[in-house]
């Protein structure tokens, strides 16, 4: 059972209101990247690659907790004191529909957001440098939180959390640049970042709309 009354607006209006939202939240998020990474005191112990990978691991648990964990209990809250108790009984919310996109897409995200933050990690080699841990795992769960609001406002205003996937794919495209570099020097480097904006452009243009004839 859906809800009769939603009526989605239309896509040209959505995107327009997205693509503001996602220039918002961009700007926002580089500002507490940096200004975490510039102003947090360096953190202590962090010579050794041991040390700096427990306090990433400790990162992702903190972002598990807020922004995967959370998302499970919302929809668990939800089944527990509704019809939906009863997953085969097709009944649904659209508050419920968008709690399970957001913990759908959370789950897929953290897999891409833990490869970079480890990745990260074992780049830095200092507790000045592990700063940029911290600024990545707190604008990442700022960012999931932002994307989950938004959806309950509309499908537009969830670029709100575009800012996490960003931040997830910079590090990695960084992380694969310096493991290039380490392989085959500056050649190397550029090589897996061309290949994957190459890959990107791709896929923009192979994802077009279809006109009917």
């Amino acid at each position: 059972m859906t809800d009769p009354t939603y009526h989605a607006p239309d896509f040209r209006q959505q995107r327009s209101v997205g693509i503001v939202g996602i220039a918002v939240a961009s700007l926002f998020a580089s500002g507490l990247w940096f200004g975490i990474d510039l102003l947090m005191s360096p953190l202590p112990g962090m010579d050794s690659l041991g040390a700096r990978m427990l306090l990433t691991l400790k990162c992702c648990c903190v972002a598990v907790l807020f922004c995967l964990v959370t998302g499970i209990e919302t929809v668990a809250h939800e089944r527990l004191t509704s019809p939906a108790f009863d997953p085969l009984a097709g009944f649904e919310t659209r508050r419920l529909r968008v709690n399970q996109r957001y913990l759908q897409n959370t789950v897929e995200q953290i897999i891409v957001f833990a490869a970079a933050l480890f990745g990260l990690a074992a780049y830095c080699p200092d507790g000045s440098s592990m700063r940029a841990v911290v600024a990545t795992t707190v604008v990442w769960i700022v960012a999931r939180g932002a994307f989950w609001l938004g959806y309950h406002r509309s499908a537009a205003l969830r670029g709100l959390g575009a800012p996490g996937m960003a931040v997830s794919m910079i590090v990695l495209l960084y992380v694969t640049s310096r493991f290039g570099r380490e392989i085959a020097g500056t050649v190397g480097a550029i090589v897996p970042v061309v290949a994957f904006f190459a890959i990107e452009v791709v896929l923009f243009w192979g994802t077009r709309p279809v006109k009917a004839d």
